[in-house]
Order: C-alpha cells, then sequence, then structure tokens
C-alpha cells in the first residue's frame, strides 16, 4: 500500500501536473492532426504510399536535427526549448487548418506541398521537444519517482491516442473538416499556456560550453559504452520500424474494413486502448525490478498482433490485435524509458535522449514510410504481415546478438541509492 500511496503523490506537485497536462494536450492535438491529414490525403490521392511518404517528411528534420538539438537542451533551459516547440506546432497546426479546413480551396497538389511543408515544420520541432521533455522530468521529479513517473507519462500519452483520434474521425464524419481542425489547434494553444505556467528552474550557465561536435561524441561515446541501454533503443527502433501499420489505417478502414472516417479514429485509437490499462497498472504499482528479458518477450507479442491485424478482415477482430499491440508495446516504453532516465548521467539527459528521439522516430515515421512503400509494391495485406514476421526475426536476432540484454536485471532501489 505504500507503494501506491508514494506514486500518486507524484500527482501532487502543481510542476508535474502542468507538464503531464500539457504533455497529453500536445499529444492529442499532434494525434487528432495525424488522422485528419491522412485522411485528407487518402481520399484525394488513394495512395498508399503518399500517406508512408508523410511520415517520411516528418522524419527527416526529426532525425537531421536531433544531435544538435540535444546539444542545446543540454546548455540551455529544457523548459524554455520546450515552449518554443509548443509555439511552433501551434503555428503548424494553423497552417494546416487554414488549408485543410474549407477555409481556401486549393488544387491537389498545392494541397499536398503545403501539408507536407508543414509536417516538415512539425518534424523539427519534435526534433527539440523529446529531449527538452526527457530533462525536463529529471529536474522536476525525484530519481526515485523515475519508474511511476514515466509510467504516468505512458499513461497520459496512451489516453491521448484513444480519445483524440476518436473524437477527431467522429467530428471529421459528422461536423466536416473545419470542426475537425479546430480540435489540433485549441490543444496545442492550452499545452502552450500549461508550459508556460511551470516555475522554471534556475539557471546557472556552464562556464565553459562544449564545443557542439565535441558534445554529440561525448554522448554517442557513452551509449556506445552502455550496450543495454544501445540494444534497448535498437530493438525497440527495428521492431517498429518492420511492424508498425499505423500509417496504412486510413487504407484499411477504406479498403479492407470499409468503415469510414469514424472508424479509422476507432482503429487509431484501439492501440492506446490496451496501453493505458498496463500503463496506469504500472504508474500505480511501479516496476522495482527492471528484467530486459521481459522487453524482448512484448516486442515478439508486438509482432504476433500486427500479423493478427494484417490478416483480420473483420472490424473488432483488427480493434483487438490493435489493442493488444498497444498493451505490449507500452511495457517495452516503460522499459526503455525508465532505463535510460536512471543509467543516464544528468549532465548528459539532453544528448542521450536526443539519441533516443531519433531511434524513436525513426521507427515511427521511417516504419510509416516503409509501410506505404512495401504496401505500393506488394499490398496493404502482404505488407503488414510481413513487417510483423519481420518484428519477430528482430527480437530473435537482439536475444542471440546482445547477450547482455537477456542477463540484465536492474534492482531500481539499489540503482538509486548508487546514484545518490
Amino acid at each position: 500500500m505504500a507503494d501506491k500511496k508514494l506514486t500518486f503523490e507524484i500527482l501532487a506537485s502543481r510542476d508535474f501536473r502542468l507538464m503531464l497536462f500539457a504533455r497529453m494536450l500536445a499529444l492529442s492535438a499532434l494525434q487528432a492532426q495525424g488522422v485528419i491529414i491522412g485522411w485528407q490525403i487518402y481520399v484525394l490521392t488513394r495512395d498508399p504510399f503518399l500517406l508512408g511518404l508523410a511520415g517520411l517528411m516528418e522524419a527527416i528534420p526529426a532525425i537531421t536535427a536531433a544531435l544538435y538539438a540535444g546539444h542545446v537542451v543540454d546548455n540551455s533551459r529544457p523548459q524554455r526549448v520546450y515552449l518554443l516547440c509548443l509555439i511552433g506546432l501551434t503555428c503548424t497546426a494553423a497552417m494546416l487548418f487554414v488549408i485543410g479546413s474549407g477555409i481556401v480551396t486549393l488544387e491537389t497538389t498545392l494541397f499536398l506541398v503545403l501539408a507536407y511543408a508543414a509536417i516538415f515544420i512539425s518534424g523539427l520541432a519534435r526534433a527539440f521537444i523529446m529531449p527538452a521533455s526527457f530533462a525536463l522530468i529529471a529536474q522536476k521529479v525525484p530519481r526515485k519517482d523515475i519508474p511511476a513517473a514515466s509510467a504516468w507519462m505512458s499513461s497520459g500519452f496512451q489516453m491521448a491516442v484513444i480519445v483524440a483520434p476518436a473524437l477527431a474521425g467522429i467530428i471529421y464524419g459528422g461536423y466536416g473538416a473545419f470542426a475537425a481542425w479546430t480540435i489540433p489547434v485549441a490543444m496545442l494553444a492550452a499545452s502552450v499556456l500549461m508550459m508556460a505556467g511551470i516555475k522554471a528552474e534556475k539557471y546557472i550557465p556552464k562556464e565553459k560550453r562544449e564545443r557542439t561536435v565535441e558534445s554529440i561524441k561525448a554522448g554517442w561515446q557513452f551509449l556506445v559504452k552502455s550496450p543495454v541501454l544501445l540494444g534497448a533503443m535498437s530493438l525497440d527502433m527495428l521492431a517498429v520500424l518492420f511492424g508498425g501499420a499505423i500509417a496504412l489505417l486510413p487504407a484499411f478502414a477504406a479498403e479492407i474494413l470499409h468503415i469510414g472516417s469514424e472508424g479509422l479514429g476507432i482503429l487509431r485509437a484501439a492501440p492506446a486502448m490496451g496501453a493505458v490499462v498496463i500503463s496506469l497498472f504500472m504508474a500505480v504499482r511501479p516496476m522495482k525490478v527492471i528484467k530486459v528479458t521481459t522487453m524482448l518477450w512484448v516486442v515478439a507479442g508486438f509482432g504476433v498482433s500486427m500479423i493478427g491485424f494484417g490478416v483480420s478482415e473483420i472490424f473488432w477482430l483488427s480493434v483487438l490485435c490493435l489493442a493488444a499491440s498497444g498493451m505490449f508495446d507500452s511495457v517495452s516504453m516503460v522499459i526503455r524509458h525508465t532505463l535510460v532516465q536512471i543509467m543516464t548521467p544528468d549532465d548528459m539527459r539532453g544528448r542521450v535522449s536526443s539519441v533516443n528521439s531519433m531511434f524513436v522516430i525513426s521507427s515511427n515515421e521511417i516504419g510509416a514510410f516503409e509501410s506505404g512503400a512495401l504496401a505500393k509494391l506488394i499490398g496493404l495485406v502482404q505488407s503488414v504481415v510481413i513487417g510483423g514476421v519481420g518484428t519477430l526475426i528482430v527480437t530473435a536476432g537482439a536475444a542471440l546478438l546482445w547477450p547482455d540484454m537477456r542477463k540484465t536485471v536492474i534492482h531500481v532501489a539499489d540503482h538509486e541509492q548508487k546514484k545518490d
């Protein structure tokens, strides 16, 4: 019972609550935005490759700027960086509102160019927002509460993924594009206000700032010497890179399941329906012992779930498979985030988390491009099934190539005692 009380006490912190809800609103906005723009692109073009291209357009700036972003975060105020990123995302959402809500009428080609430009800018903001968020959590949460804080953040993420896509799909189907596009703009504006309300930490500039190249190199050297961290990041990246199918959901909704924009919103929300149950459980009962073998098993479960989704032609079964994939992915995410938080020195949090963000973005956005390109070549169902099989192969390979991952067991309390 004492552990349960401790995990809820985190929510007594005003700054943590503001950070949690600001992040939740921003993620909700991006999820809603993804449903709307994905549906509009597919309705206009009927081309799964262009759905995947949207992911690539976000991945390019996010990956190329990630290492520099980590250096910036480690040498500045994470809260300020986070706030500027949210303002940038609000501006891009407003741009998408103008071109996608019907206020102006554009030719398909011009609409796609402007939409991809807005997605590109969003990707640039994401490069900075992820390490800023990581570093800000470390400033606001005691080390002993990191596992619980990671689970609460994961729960907030999953709740955003449940509510926002379904809400966007329903409103788009019932009230049109104008009403739907107001959702991400309003949510991002609210997240800006919440982030601005967090008490700023006292900032002490470093007497001698590292050069950018040397700073980035130091971050990579730390990771190379930490095979468990690097292995966990790599496993998650490759698994989702091959097994993810979120970018193809508009095509599955239209061509396989025949369920329209409302059904698409439910499909987008389905992974989080499963994930939020697990995340909330781990928030109330945080892991005291981190077994990396658990991550191997849940990643394999993710691959099996995606194979099931790929072959399903029944709506409720597709929802169940996606929900199961979310449950497995959520456990993997909490383990990875906890490992990164407790094993990373304070002065390297921005750089290490920027590498982590590169891996996450690579898996999600480049995975979306891979899914779209493969679907164009061999078909929707075949691309998802092959991707799920690829995830199982990657998991087996990780178990064989990284024996340290199979053997690693971390007792959080013991580790914190050494760190503190």
